[in-house]
Order: C-alpha cells, then structure tokens, then sequence
C-alpha cells in the first residue's frame, strides 16, 4: 500500500477522533443557531458597511466611530456566545490534535523515529522546524 492511502486511511480515522466529533458537533449547532446565525449576518453587514464609509473620499468620522462600535460590539457578543465559546474550545484542542500529528510527520522527515513523538506541550506549534526541541 502506498504512503498516500496510508494517509487517506489515517485522515478517515482521525475523523472517528473525540476532538474532531466534538469541532463537528459545535460547528454544526453553530450552523443551526438562528440567534447566532443572525448575529453573524448583522455583523456581515455592519463591517461592510465601515468598510464602504471607509472608502467614502469624504470621511464622516462620526460615521466611522459609529460603525466601528457596531462591529465590535456584535463581534464581542457573537465570540461571548456560548456555541462560540464550545467551538473555540473544541476548535483549539483539534488544532493541538493536529500540531502533534504535524509533530510526528515533521520528525519522519527528518530521519527521526515518528514512534518516539510525544504529544507537544501547552504553546508548541507542532512545526519542527522552529522548535528548540522538546525530546
């Protein structure tokens, strides 16, 4: 079997892995929360809207201070929203997920034994290549 179908297979296992169901599942109530889906879409709006006054060769800094408010108002409710909240959790622990794998990848292509990787520590981007060395 080549390492390509290798990968494939392993990429379907990850797939069954608690962080990737648990970044499925907050994706996904996300996806169907109107609340928040509304929210989303208002903000849409609104940066658009800064962005548009923005462009204006006349700028109404009032406009703009006005704007400016909106956007980071809505964006501070929606990253406060609880689903948010779940998916960033779940989303940095796939991510952490995946750094390790990168880690244990990185390590075969330099000669090392991807066997003896360990699972990167707190703040460890996974990249070999600026790392000091953790093993």
């Amino acid at each position: 079997m080549d390492v390509i179908e290798l990968f494939k297979k392993a990429a379907v296992a990850l797939q069954t892995d608690e962080r990737y169901l648990a970044l499925d599942a907050a994706r996904r109530a996300n996806d169907e929360d109107q609340g928040l889906q509304d929210m989303i879409g208002e903000f849409n709006l609104a940066r658009m809207d800064l962005n548009n006054e923005l462009t204006q060769d006349t700028r109404d800094d009032a406009r703009i201070a006005e704007l400016n408010a909106k956007v980071n108002q809505l964006y501070g409710a929606i990253m406060s929203h609880e689903g948010m909240v779940a998916y960033n959790e779940a989303q940095a622990a796939a991510e952490r997920l995946v750094g390790y794998i990168d880690a244990i990848i990185n390590t075969a292509m330099n000669g090392g034994d991807p066997m003896t990787v360990q699972e990167p520590s707190a703040g460890c981007s996974g990249s070999c290549s600026s790392c000091a060395g953790c093993h």
